[in-house]
Order: C-alpha cells, then sequence, then structure tokens
C-alpha cells in the first residue's frame, strides 16, 4: 500500500514563527546545520529542525516527523512563506555578500535602546567547575601585539633622485605631477609589473619633499573590502562588543585637516579590485577639486545628527594604481573616472632600463639577451587580438638582479623559466601550442 503524501499546507508562516519564539524562549539546543541558515531578526536557526518543531506544533503531534530532507526541498517550503534562507559561512566583520548577523542586533540595540535577551543555561549545561563566583573577575580584553619596529626616518627627496629611480623622461614626470596638481587625484594604470605602486610613493614622497611616512596612508582594496573599512562602519572593539568606528578616511583626513599648509597623500593600491562605488560612497563627490573643505561637509550615514559632517581637505591628494590585465576585474564607472586624472604607464625596457642594470654590474650580454625577449614577447602579446598591449609583460620582474655579476645570467634564465613562462600558460590557455612555441622562443 503506498505511503499517503504529506500534507505540507498544514505548516504556515505563523506555526514557523510560533516555533522560533519557542526555540528563542526555551533555549533549545539547535541541531548545526552544515549549509543552511535560516535568518531572522538578526539570529540564525537550522532550517530543518525549525521545520520540524513548527510542523509538530501543526500537527499537535510532539512525535511527528517533518517529512522532507535538509536543503533544497525544507529551504524552498521556508521560502515559499517568507523566510530567509542564507548559505551558512564564518561571520566575518563588514562581510559584502550579507551583513553579518551580529553586527545588525548591536545596531539595532544602539538605535533602539533594546538590548536581545540572551536564553539561560540551564544548570545541566554548565560545567562544575565554571558555577563558582566569577563576580569579582576582571573583564578579559584583546589587544594587537605592540609593534616590534619603528617607522624610519624622514629622509630629504628631491627632484633629480625622483629622475634616477623612476624610468620615465623628465617630460612624463612634468605631466604627472600637472595631472595631480590639477585634479588632486590621479590613477597610475597600466600592465602588471610596470611600477605603479613604486611611482606612486615616491610621487609622494617628491611633493613632500622627504620620505615622511607621517603624511602617507597606503590601503589595497580587495573584494572584501568595504565601505565600512575605508569610511565608518560598526566594527568589534577590544571588549568583543560592536561600536562605531571611523575607517581609514576620516581618521587620515583628520591628521591633514590639523596640519593645512603641508599635502597629505593617500595611496590606494589595486583600485579595481573593489567594489569601489561601495567602498567609496559619499567621498565620489567630496573627491572633486572644487568639492573639497568644510563648505561642502556632509553628514556620514552612520553618524548621529548631531555629529560634525566629514569633508576632506584641501591639502589631500589621493593616487591611486589600476591593473588593466585582470579579466575578473569590473571596469571603473563614468561618474569615478570623472573624478580622476589617468596616467598610462607602460613596460620600459629602453635606455633609462638598461643603464640601471649596468650600473647594477649586470653583464652587457645578460642585458641585451632580457631586453631583446621581452621586447619580441610584448609585441607578440601586443598584436594578439585577444590579449592586448594591457597584458604586456613589465619591467618591475628584472629589478632586483644578483650582486655578483657571475649570477646575472643564472638570475634571468631562472625568471623566464618561473615567472614569465608560467604567465604565458595563462595567457594562452586554449591555445596550448601558440603558448609552447613563444616559451620556446623566450627561453631558448
Amino acid at each position: 500500500m503506498p505511503k499517503p503524501e504529506p500534507d505540507l499546507s498544514l505548516l504556515t508562516r505563523e506555526q514557523v514563527l510560533r516555533a522560533l519564539r519557542q526555540m528563542d524562549r526555551e533555549g533549545l539546543r539547535m541541531p548545526l546545520s552544515t549549509v543552511y541558515d535560516l535568518v531572522y531578526r538578526g539570529r540564525r536557526y537550522a532550517p530543518r529542525a525549525v521545520a520540524q518543531l513548527a510542523y509538530r506544533l501543526a500537527t499537535d503531534q510532539p512525535e511527528a516527523t517533518w517529512p522532507l530532507p535538509a536543503g533544497a526541498p525544507t529551504n524552498q517550503v521556508l521560502e515559499l512563506l517568507d523566510f530567509t534562507i542564507a548559505t551558512k559561512r564564518p561571520t566575518l566583520e563588514n562581510s559584502s555578500l550579507d551583513g553579518d548577523v551580529a553586527a545588525q542586533d548591536a545596531m539595532q540595540e544602539l538605535h533602539t535602546g533594546i538590548t536581545r535577551e540572551k536564553p539561560a543555561r540551564s544548570r545541566k549545561q554548565v560545567a562544575p567547575d565554571t558555577l563558582t563566583d566569577t563576580s569579582a573577575a576582571p573583564a578579559s580584553t584583546v589587544h594587537e601585539p605592540a609593534p616590534a619596529y619603528e617607522l624610519p626616518a624622514a629622509q630629504p627627496y628631491d627632484r633629480a633622485t625622483a629622475l634616477q629611480e623612476l624610468f620615465v623622461s623628465e617630460q612624463q614626470l612634468d605631466a604627472t605631477l600637472a595631472a595631480l596638481h590639477r585634479r588632486r587625484n590621479l590613477i597610475l594604470q597600466g600592465p602588471p609589473g610596470t611600477g605603479k605602486t613604486f611611482l606612486a610613493r615616491r610621487l609622494a614622497w617628491l611633493e613632500l619633499g622627504a620620505t615622511d611616512t607621517t603624511r602617507i596612508e597606503l590601503v589595497q582594496f580587495h573584494p572584501s573590502y568595504s565601505y565600512e573599512d575605508f569610511v565608518q562602519g560598526f566594527r568589534p572593539d577590544t571588549q568583543g562588543s560592536f561600536r562605531l568606528q571611523n575607517g581609514v578616511l576620516p581618521e587620515f583626513c583628520q591628521r591633514a585637516a590639523l596640519d593645512p599648509e603641508r599635502p597629505y597623500f593617500l595611496l590606494i593600491d589595486e583600485l579595481n579590485r573593489g567594489n569601489v562605488s561601495r567602498i567609496f560612497g559619499e567621498l565620489l563627490l567630496l573627491l572633486e577639486a572644487d568639492k573639497r573643505g568644510p563648505a561642502h561637509a556632509l553628514r556620514l550615514p552612520y553618524a548621529a545628527a548631531t555629529d560634525a559632517r566629514f569633508f576632506v581637505p584641501a591639502n589631500v591628494f589621493v593616487v591611486c594604481t589600476m591593473n588593466l590585465a585582470d579579466r575578473s576585474l569590473a571596469p571603473l564607472d563614468y561618474a569615478l573616472r570623472r573624478r580622476f586624472a589617468f596616467v598610462e604607464l607602460a613596460p620600459e625596457f629602453g635606455v633609462p632600463f638598461q643603464e640601471f642594470l649596468a650600473a647594477q654590474q649586470v653583464p652587457a650580454p645578460v642585458v641585451q639577451r632580457l631586453v631583446d625577449r621581452l621586447t619580441d614577447l610584448n609585441l607578440t602579446i601586443a598584436d594578439d587580438p585577444e590579449l592586448g598591449p594591457d597584458f604586456c609583460i613589465g619591467h618591475s620582474y628584472f629589478c632586483q638582479p644578483p650582486p655578483e655579476p657571475a649570477a646575472a645570467d643564472a638570475w634571468l634564465s631562472l625568471i623566464l623559466q618561473q615567472e614569465i613562462a608560467p604567465l604565458l600558460d595563462d595567457y594562452w590557455l586554449d591555445q596550448p601550442a601558440k603558448a609552447t612555441a613563444q616559451k620556446k622562443r623566450l627561453l631558448g
């Protein structure tokens, strides 16, 4: 005799809510879910355990078994009742995928004054050695270890030093500085290995007149970087609770505002690896050269009405680097683009680079071999319709030659074999014959 189909219509949203309230009230121990969570009012529950209890309440049978397996079948029933099912993962601060539940709880308490009661554990669940009086024990705090280093002392830095270090002409350097002064926001873009971060730091040093690290802030964007990290948000403190904290940008701008006669530089590495529009927030407006200063200050979304408004001081300069070769990165939107000046960097294997290697005592035949092989390879890459100039090989692979001239030939061979050749396999992943041919020309 076939088994009758279970009547799932008995399960209503009200029954599920009753189950959630009972779990909260009785402090029921939840079986751990492995993949999914039901998220309701900032708390997480195992979906099948919730459905099981709700089904027993609906059927008025304390021993009834929920007829569907965990996973998609149970999740679909709960989603039809307008509950949120989220993929289970560790709760990470400021995750861009889904607001973390602990932060939502803390924000609700801060704005409403209502503290969520946590179910008391029964005496059976408490280990015997924990039943002693701990009221006098001090609250434990967590601190980052003290830094075991000191910032280097500032050294003078001038135009002559910059031209000696950089593989750019004097005209290129002047044009780059003119763009920085005009827009106050600059993006250095180009293929990987073209010295974008190296140039960004030296532009700051040149404008400061010294290698003054106290007036430079370097951050790197990445997929997990968020508005809460960069501007303002709720983050854990040393007591383990969440509170509103400023990010890198407001703290840096406060320092700059207290020293208005001297320039300050914010360096953003790998700009387009993060969700730029989400990270920047109000900065998209305040970055403009004619929107600087207190007259254009804005109230930040997390700030109270009585808090001071935020502005970007006129003495803050922003220099970003952007990799054009990574196919996984989204292009910048035009609203952001129009607030920056762009400077293109290309691989440099010309006279300045060759003179640099010669000064490092790299033998002339090794220098010539390097230049010939890389120039030929970059021409091939630039002419490939599926790659183009953005995928050319940069010169920074070869900027740290060995101190011994006799080791230079082996040094070059190893870089070509271990760093450049694997890159070519990735470039021509669907054309292995072409990749093999190019590697043979490079290494032969």
